[in-house]
């Protein structure tokens, strides 16, 4: 993996060290009185150069990834550097053809590192062959350590990669999450602050047109327009925090004095309490209550507006109709963020226009309630199984 720290650089580091014990035999030859001052002073050299090649192979491929002819190339000047000094200074150097499999196994592609640690396991056991008395040490001593430590390479490189596969799925992970919170964040501000500035727009106007004439009831549009915005500020802290769910009692009783302050007729549910409506169902439907309404004051131009609900199998549908000016061009921001929070609570989003003209808006919530009374349920099936009617 890429070091991303002095520290990971050092661990890594000592890591790779572990295996320079193999490099005891040819470092004794050169130190050694084995052969000539000309012979060890370019053995010394050439030990220096083999292992600054493999450290800078593995270093370099670990810190930004190299071309396949750039890995190649380092594999082929490690194993020239073996082949010449084993062929030139004897079986003590053999040992290189270890660190040129070790290096096969950590900077080539698994399918090629399967080739190519065997074949360099090949040349050392043909130049070992060659050379008088060293078969024996030959197979108890580098064979065995240059096929197992190639292979480990490829699991410790195979690891390596699927760590950092999920620590970047990780992120993805983390990356998407902080998206969907913008977006309930944007749906929340949005259908809090339309709703309430919509509210404090009218009664603003309310206010202006009283004025001078009506003084105490433009005080009390006034007061009005204090409470809603109190009130927004609190919402939108909580929506903020995460904990706001709307209940249906409570937005009936907003749309009941948004809809009165917009001149607009309304026939409202008496009792919106379902005691098989979940929680998260209920928020659904509270918050398709306001979108709905807040239209209905901001877009419609209607005189009249109906909310009804009305049970159909096992779901509960919330339906608005007004008498405006009906369905317009594309659906808004508001009522795409509400499809997708009646799709979070397995619910529906129908939009179209209303029987009598104007705009319709059917929010469909799935009901929780025991299997034995599914079949019960006006258009209800089986037992256990939920109706959606297409157009309840």
């Amino acid at each position: 993996m890429r070091p991303e720290s002095r520290k990971q650089m050092v661990i890594k580091l000592l890591w790779i060290s572990i295996w320079f014990a193999y490099l005891a035999a040819p470092a004794e030859d050169v130190l050694g009185d084995h052969h000539g001052r000309l012979a060890d002073v370019l053995g010394a050299v050439g030990l220096a150069a083999f292992v600054g090649a493999y450290l800078a192979l593995v270093f370099r491929h670990t810190s930004r990834a190299l071309e396949r002819s750039g890995v190649l190339a380092w594999l082929g000047v490690l194993l020239s550097l073996a082949l010449v000094l084993s062929l030139t200074l004897g079986p003590d150097w053999l040992v290189l053809f270890v660190f040129v499999g070790i290096s096969c196994g950590a900077v080539l592609p698994a399918k090629l590192a399967r080739v190519a640690i065997p074949l360099v396991t090949g040349v050392l056991v043909a130049v070992g062959a060659g050379m008088p008395g060293s078969v024996g040490a030959l197979m108890g001593a580098l064979l065995i350590p240059a096929l197992l430590g190639g292979f480990a390479m490829v699991g410790v490189r195979q690891m390596a990669l699927t760590t950092r596969a999920l620590r970047e799925a990780r992120a993805t992970v983390a990356h998407l999450a902080a998206n969907e919170e913008r977006l309930r964040l944007a749906r929340d501000l949005h259908d809090l602050l339309g709703h309430s500035l919509s509210l404090i727009t009218l009664k603003s106007e309310l206010a202006g047109r009283m004025l001078p004439d009506k003084p105490e009831q433009a005080a009390q549009q006034v007061a009005d327009i204090e409470r809603v915005s109190r009130q927004a500020l609190v919402d939108v802290r909580e929506a903020v925090s995460g904990f706001r769910r709307p209940t249906l009692e409570a937005e009936l009783a907003g749309a009941r004095t948004a809809l009165a302050a917009a001149g607009i007729a309304v026939d409202l549910p008496r009792s919106p309490d379902h005691p098989d409506l979940p929680p998260d169902e209920e928020g659904a439907l509270a918050w398709a209550l306001r979108e709905a309404v807040t239209n209905v004051v901001r877009h419609s131009g209607a005189r009249r507006c109906e909310v009804t609900l009305t049970e159909s199998g096992d779901e509960l549908c919330l339906t608005v109709t007004d008498n405006g000016r009906g369905p317009g061009g594309s659906p808004g921001n508001g009522l795409t963020g509400l499809a997708e929070r009646l799709a979070l609570a397995d619910g529906r989003l129908e939009t179209g226009q209303a029987p009598r003209g104007g705009f319709l808006l059917r929010a469909h919530v799935p009901l929780s309630r025991p299997v034995t009374e599914a079949g019960t349920g006006d258009g209800g099936g089986a037992a256990g199984v939920r109706a959606r009617p297409a157009g309840a």
